[in-house]
């Protein structure tokens, strides 16, 4: 018999955001039962270590080297990746992660009844793939169970420079032929004129707050009502590693959900105990990030004068409100707090066109008149 899950929230994090939480956690414990019994001191560092994503990407990261290991070389004697042992662990040199990351990992074939899949991975899904990796066997050998430190011995991945000039997003003026796009439904077929015309308020609302806040995208699909405090006109948002946020609203986006919240979405018959999403599909329930996602590229393209299949993800629109702001003169310092970067540098590739800023005062900035005839 199948049991409803429910889980006893002490903390003031909504309802939506911890239910989330808990299935990450699900899935990693599903991975670590799954691993040898030897890597469990590593669970529990990644555990307090890094963000649950993160720990769940590195598992499967692991998961997948071990299943190498087994099924792909005569390191391993056991046919069961859970029966590995540490003795076997190492007995791995350098070369044989090197031949795993640059050999097999960069393309390989799984089998279905019916056809072969092809999967290949380029530098950064690899170097991701190396960091999961050097990060266990690094606490293998500080911890005391490996006798040697191999990581020093895997081969570089080299990662293209990021360059400012090639950050996709929208120009300003893009931005408002979008707005104008869903408040007019120009550019929508037929077909979608019939949702837009009981979705657009909610669409607005959707893609204001991503070009002003550049909000990540679950960070925008876990919003909830009750996240608004409009008497005092902000609303919290939960980051990466569970980081509470508390944003100002300004006039733009209040009136936006506002006009959403009371003029649309009043109509919907949505009923839950435990959470009261923002933003809900046309089923009623909370927007997928798959639905955002078809939104915001079906917007952008309109935007661009592309298709639908060119249009531009949550995370472009992100840019696009970095860029922005620093184009209407906000110093990268107030960007970075506001986009939660971690890094400055990152802030600072939004800054390219900076580089025309002063060509345009260099260019205007005459000392001496030419002379004319």
């Amino acid at each position: 018999m199948n049991k409803t899950l429910k889980i006893h929230n002490k903390s003031d994090k909504p309802y939506n955001i911890v239910l989330k939480e808990n299935e990450l956690i699900e899935k990693c414990i599903h991975i670590q039962n799954s691993l040898p019994g030897f890597m469990k001191d590593y669970f529990i560092y990644l555990k307090n270590a890094v963000a649950t994503s993160t720990r769940l990407a590195y598992l499967e990261d692991i998961l997948f080297f071990c299943n190498y290991l087994v099924n792909e070389t005569d390191i391993i004697c056991s046919d069961n990746i859970k029966d590995i042992t540490l003795e076997e662990f190492n007995k791995i040199k350098s070369r044989d992660v090197n031949i795993f990351l640059g050999e097999y990992c960069s393309r390989y074939y799984k089998q279905t009844k019916k056809t072969v899949l092809v999967f290949e991975n380029h530098n950064r899904a690899l170097a991701r793939k190396k960091a999961s990796i050097v990060s266990m066997f690094k606490y293998l050998y500080r911890s005391e169970q490996l006798k040697n430190n191999i990581t020093d011995g895997f081969n570089p991945i080299k990662l293209p420079k990021p360059q400012p000039d090639a950050i996709k997003r929208l120009e300003i003026d893009e931005v408002a032929k979008m707005i104008d796009a869903v408040e007019k439904g120009e550019g929508l077929t037929e077909k979608e004129k019939v949702y837009w015309s009981k979705t657009k308020l909610r669409d607005k609302a959707v893609l204001l707050m991503f070009v002003t806040y550049g909000l990540r995208l679950s960070e925008l699909q876990q919003l909830n009502i009750s996240s608004f405090n409009f008497s005092r006109g902000e609303f919290k948002i939960y980051r990466k590693r569970n980081k509470e946020v508390l944003m100002p609203l300004n006039k733009t986006c209040e009136t936006a959900i506002l006009d959403y919240i009371n003029n649309e979405r009043a109509n919907t018959s949505y009923t839950s105990d435990e959470e009261d999403p923002l933003f809900l599909s046309m089923q009623n329930k909370r927007m997928t990030t798959r639905a955002i996602r078809e939104l915001v590229k079906k917007y952008t393209s309109i935007a661009m004068g592309t298709t639908k299949d060119n249009g531009y993800s949550p995370h472009k629109l992100r840019a696009t409100a970095a860029t922005s702001l620093i184009q209407y003169g906000f110093s990268i310092y107030d960007v970075q707090n506001l986009l939660d970067h971690d890094n400055v540098t990152t802030t600072q590739l939004y800054a390219a066109h900076k580089k025309n800023v002063k060509r345009e005062i260099v260019k205007n900035f005459e000392w001496l008149e030419e002379e004319t005839e």
